[in-house]
């Protein structure tokens, strides 16, 4: 792993699990599988604040544990996982896109189990019923039923999966289907009642009565089975969501419709490393298509013919005649636009037309270059150098001779898509550690006025809660003067740009993410 990667890592440990934390997860990404002693010594922290920070980590895992090196008998060695905590950068969309598939209840449902790591079907749903009732109106509550549903139905479609079995030597199992068959199967829960209102009273009650309740969860039938967020298969849906808005914009609608019908088809049962979809006839196409799209089997078929012929359409050689979706072809095509668009935004529409040619042609003399390109040879000459001084273009050299001589040797220049795409990627970490340094800086820095701001709220709601008169609200939220108002809106704006660009700049690391993850699997 690169410098710019642990720096992102230890900015999200910091920001969602605190300091101790953030400090041995950051020492064991630097320093590699160590023991529990060994982190203590080297990280000066107590034994038991090591121990809940490992804890913290397993739990979310961000951390894996087994047999030291010594073999049988040694300690326990701990290893941090880099991938895995780098995918709390995109909590906000899974979260999201629970939501837009599963309405309110699938978010809170996939936003409970990625908070606390991993968790059982009867605690989730009894949670997410709780956190629906008490967001009703009076009198209104949330059948545990309704949220059953929404969880079966995002373990149906692989978006929650049951957590690995555990070896004997601490490591956790793999988790794909294969070597764990049971890990989209529902256990028997027998859930019969409806979320509760949480009161100012219950919290002693729950003290008084925690015997009384944990007799009630371990009557629930699903004790031991815990459930964890599938990253891979919210991975694929935005892979395939990517797909298809690419197909809208180049060629219609009704193209990235049928796209997405055969995405559709095969989302479960195509992996995350399949190169090609599952092989789809087109009858079967045909019969999918949504009942709004009235077109005839003929029309089909040239738009079939016409996906062929796109570069991130499908293709009907492998297997032969059959539609299949060339899902790595896709990818890199994906990633050759989001290159070709970084390079015209940083250089310029010219620049970007000779890093496009240079992709396009592979090797090119300067000469070429500009008579290609129909730039004067200036220009060229400087926008090729600047390109070649930020890596983005390489030059290779064909002596005709084995010494090496300048005037015998052929110098062309040339775009490696791979090693650009690799390069560009650190950059994108590196803007994100940026964009949450500088909104934990902002932050820090109107940390009295946040906290003026969130004390005056709660009083607020108190006084709301008990009928106060409208002039003891006012008097109250003129506690804070026009000026820290005024500033108050300008740090929250600030804020929220610095959110948005931070999920935006997200999507560009999942598409390289995903194209370079997609070249080792070839």
């Amino acid at each position: 792993m690169t410098a710019q990667e642990v720096r992102l890592c230890g900015l999200l440990l910091q920001e969602h699990f605190g300091e101790v934390v953030e400090r041995i997860g950051t020492h064991l990404l630097r320093g590699g599988a160590q023991n529990l002693r060994t982190i203590a010594n080297e990280t000066n922290t107590p034994l038991d604040l090591v121990k809940k920070s490992l804890c913290v980590l397993v739990q979310h895992g961000a951390c894996e544990f087994g047999s030291g090196r010594r073999g049988p008998g040694s300690p326990v060695e701990y290893r941090a996982n880099c991938e895995r905590v780098l995918r709390v950068l995109r909590y906000p969309r899974y979260i999201y896109t629970a939501k837009t598939l599963y309405g309110d209840t699938g978010e809170l449902i996939v936003e409970e189990v990625l908070q606390r790591g991993h968790m059982t079907m009867s605690n989730t749903v009894k949670t997410v019923a709780d956190r629906l009732t008490h967001n009703m109106e009076e009198g209104r509550s949330m059948e545990y039923s309704e949220v059953v549903s929404a969880f079966s139905k995002l373990v149906e479609t692989h978006f929650l999966q049951r957590c690995p079995p555990v070896a004997e030597m601490g490591t956790a199992a793999s988790s794909t289907t294969p070597s764990n068959p049971d890990c989209y199967k529902l256990p028997h829960v027998t859930l019969i009642g409806r979320g509760k209102r949480r009161r100012s009273s219950d919290d002693s009650e729950e003290q008084r009565g925690g015997k009384k309740a944990k007799m009630e969860v371990e009557s629930c039938g699903d004790e031991g089975i815990y459930w964890q967020v599938n990253f891979e298969r919210f991975h694929q849906h935005f892979r395939d969501q990517a797909v298809i808005s690419a197909v809208a914009s180049k060629l219609d609608q009704t193209s990235s419709e049928i796209v997405r019908t055969m995405l559709r088809m095969s989302e479960v049962t195509t992996t995350q490393t399949a190169a090609y979809t599952q092989p789809l006839s087109a009858n079967e196409i045909f019969r999918s298509l949504p009942p709004n799209y009235s077109i005839s089997r003929p029309i089909l078929d040239q738009y079939l013919s016409l996906l062929v012929d796109d570069p991130v359409g499908a293709d009907l050689d492998s297997p032969p005649h059959i539609p299949t979706l060339n899902l790595q072809r896709a990818l890199a095509n994906l990633a050759r636009a989001t290159l070709e668009s970084v390079v015209q935004e940083r250089f310029g529409s010219r620049s970007a037309r000779i890093f496009r040619l240079l992709l396009r042609k592979r090797h090119l003399e300067q000469k070429q270059v500009e008579d290609f390109a129909m730039i004067p040879a200036k220009e060229a000459k400087d926008m090729l150098y600047t390109l070649l001084s930020e890596n983005l273009v390489q030059l290779q050299e064909i002596p005709k001779t084995p010494d090496h001589a300048p005037s015998r040797t052929f110098y062309l220049y040339t775009v490696n898509q791979l090693p650009t795409a690799r390069l560009l990627l650190q950059h994108c970490y590196k803007t994100v550690a940026n964009l949450i340094e500088r909104r934990l800086f902002e932050t820090k820095e109107n940390k009295r006025l946040l906290e003026k701001s969130q004390r005056i709220e709660a009083i607020l709601a108190s006084l709301q809660a008990s009928g106060a008169e409208p002039e003891q609200l006012t008097e109250v939220e003129e506690m804070i003067t026009a000026p820290e108002r005024q500033q108050l809106e300008a740090l929250r704006h600030h804020i929220n740009k610095l959110d948005s660009t931070e999920n935006q700049v997200d999507e560009t690391v999942f598409l390289l993410e995903s194209y370079i993850f997609s070249t080792k699997t070839k």
